[in-house]
């Protein structure tokens, strides 16, 4: 039997907050995207030009924990994400693997159920991007300590989504 995994885009609730004060306590500063192509973790596609964004802070694993009294200590960190500047519905359709273009570095850590970081390991993406990210989930989904995964660019460090255990 062969386990489907599926990104997880920033839950509703989050985005209210975050369209409001984002994790970092500043207020959120809408703009008109004038290029397109911002990695927006609202819907889990690209912005297209003239849509209205936000660059804001995000703690993915603090708001994870939050929700099971878990305590990852240091290893909550918080950084850039773009997300639409009013609510969009999020992923039209089960997006499995977004942001997914061949070459790109993703780093994929693996945390326990108390958000502690309990390895990972850099992807470089295949041309079947669905067979690497897949393979690379079975792999840390393999060892029974690990509760999610989350997926992150090299070079900027960005938060890009979250698989959770199946």
């Amino acid at each position: 039997m062969t386990t489907t995994y599926h990104a997880r885009p920033i839950a509703p609730a989050a985005l209210q907050q975050l369209r409001d004060t984002d994790d970092a306590g500043r207020p959120c500063a809408p703009y008109t995207d004038g290029e397109g192509g911002a990695p927006l973790r609202c819907c889990l596609r690209l912005s297209a030009a003239g849509e209205r964004i936000a660059l804001v802070s995000y703690a993915p694993l603090r708001r994870w924990a939050a929700e099971r009294w878990a305590r990852p200590g240091a290893y909550d960190e918080q950084g850039p994400v773009f997300i639409h500047a009013e609510d969009c519905g999020g992923p039209a359709g089960r997006e499995r693997y977004p942001f997914d273009r061949a070459g790109a570095l993703r780093v994929l850590r693996r945390y326990d159920s108390e958000g502690r970081i309990v390895g990972g390991r850099l992807l470089e993406i295949p041309e079947d991007a669905a067979s690497g990210f897949d393979a690379a989930f079975a792999e840390a989904f393999a060892d029974p300590a690990v509760a999610l995964v989350h997926v992150r660019a090299v070079t900027y460090g960005c938060f890009h989504f979250e698989v959770r255990r199946p």
